[in-house]
């Protein structure tokens, strides 16, 4: 989480697996197009300077955040990828919409993980006001596109050392 102590982009290089052979899912919401898209570009940066080849990297465009855990199956089963990355941006309105959506859609992602043993990441921002999604899509906190894509290539090591561990290959 992004605060006036950590920066989204600020991660430890030498402590981010390789991405070498890997095929990454990409979901990203056009809804608030001008902080996903910023959070899309964040991401594919950063997998590519961890070795993801641009070839193996697949990007989907859904209307809202809503829909990112349905594409993100999709995208799972159609690409076979190795993890999905949830990109969006929800900000609180006037009205408690923001609560219902992210809460469905975190819970959501996080059940796809569970459910198919392959990481699902959550790279949806639930600020309060643009400002604050700006802030965290490039700005001065960083852009959580990174983030996720560090979270995804990690999540990927900890999946194939747990099957080591389990003796699988």
């Amino acid at each position: 989480m992004a605060s006036s102590l950590k920066n989204l982009s600020d991660y430890n290089a030498e402590e981010v697996p390789s991405g070498k052979g890997k095929k990454i899912g990409i979901v990203v919401a056009e809804w608030n197009s001008d902080i996903t898209f910023k959070l899309h570009e964040g991401c594919v940066e950063a997998l590519q300077k961890h070795d993801v080849k641009e070839q193996d990297i697949y990007t989907k465009v859904v209307p809202g955040s809503f829909e990112l855990p349905f594409a993100a199956k999709a995208v799972l089963v159609e690409e076979k990828v190795d993890a999905v990355i949830c990109l969006g941006c929800v900000i609180k309105g006037e009205t408690d919409h923001d609560i219902y959506i992210n809460q469905s859609v975190a819970s959501a992602i996080m059940q796809l993980g569970l459910m198919t043993d392959k990481p699902f990441i959550f790279g949806v921002l639930t600020p309060n006001n643009q400002e604050q999604a700006q802030d965290r899509a490039g700005g001065k906190h960083g852009n959580k596109g990174v983030e996720a894509a560090i979270t995804a290539l990690k999540m990927i090591h900890i999946k194939k050392e747990k099957r080591q561990s389990m003796g699988f290959k």
